[in-house]
């Protein structure tokens, strides 16, 4: 998901961000190599959002370039198998992926509007949402029915940059909880340390 998230308004962030995956109380799941990895529960579905926070030892602007790099941004996003980009326009992307899944589930496709705004402090945030009809699924895959989230780039000064990435997925078709509750940990944990490597090279 990296460039496939685009931004939101900073003056409607906080409307917006309470909207994203309607999620409250956040319990940390995994803190581990400077990445905390939250859960929590959102009313009406059975599959929990996730918050991923930490630290980056770089500037923002090299983590955007990352971000912004849709096909090279699938090394680094947990389980990305091929991400392109479909349509650019202004401070809108549109991106395909296609992802991995462990058996019995069959591998999953989604297509994101992302869309960036800056703030007057420099933060960049990147609202994630997903449109399941823009396109059919290809053969052989489910499309991810909801996608719902954000990163958020926070410059920290001294080329340091704090990054959030929230995300509530309704995976389409059928998802074993033992598959769903391992993935909402390791999307955020495996995506942010994937991106963290690579930006402080």
């Amino acid at each position: 998901m990296g460039s496939l998230h685009r931004v939101a308004m900073a003056c409607g962030l906080s409307v917006l961000l309470v909207g994203v995956a309607h999620a409250e109380d956040w319990q940390v799941a995994k803190d581990e190599g400077g990445i905390k990895v939250s859960l929590s529960e959102v009313a009406g579905s059975k599959y929990k959002a996730y918050q991923g926070v930490t630290t980056i030892k770089a500037p923002l602007a090299k983590i955007k370039a990352l971000q912004e790099d849709v096909a090279g941004a699938c090394a680094w996003i947990h389980e990305c198998k091929v991400q392109k980009l479909l349509k650019h326009e202004g401070d809108k992307s549109w991106t395909y992926t296609q992802f991995n899944t462990p058996w019995p589930v069959t591998p999953r496709d989604s297509i994101l509007l992302v869309t960036s705004t800056v703030a007057p402090d420099g933060t960049l945030t990147r609202t994630l949402e997903g449109l399941p009809t823009y396109a059919p699924a290809e053969k052989g895959f489910v499309r991810v029915a909801q996608v719902e989230g954000f990163w958020k780039l926070v410059p920290k000064g001294d080329n340091l940059t704090e990054v959030t990435y929230q995300v509530h997925t309704e995976p389409g078709g059928s998802v074993p909880s033992f598959v769903a509750n391992k993935f909402v940990v390791d999307a955020p944990f495996n995506t942010l340390k994937g991106l963290k490597e690579r930006a402080e090279k």
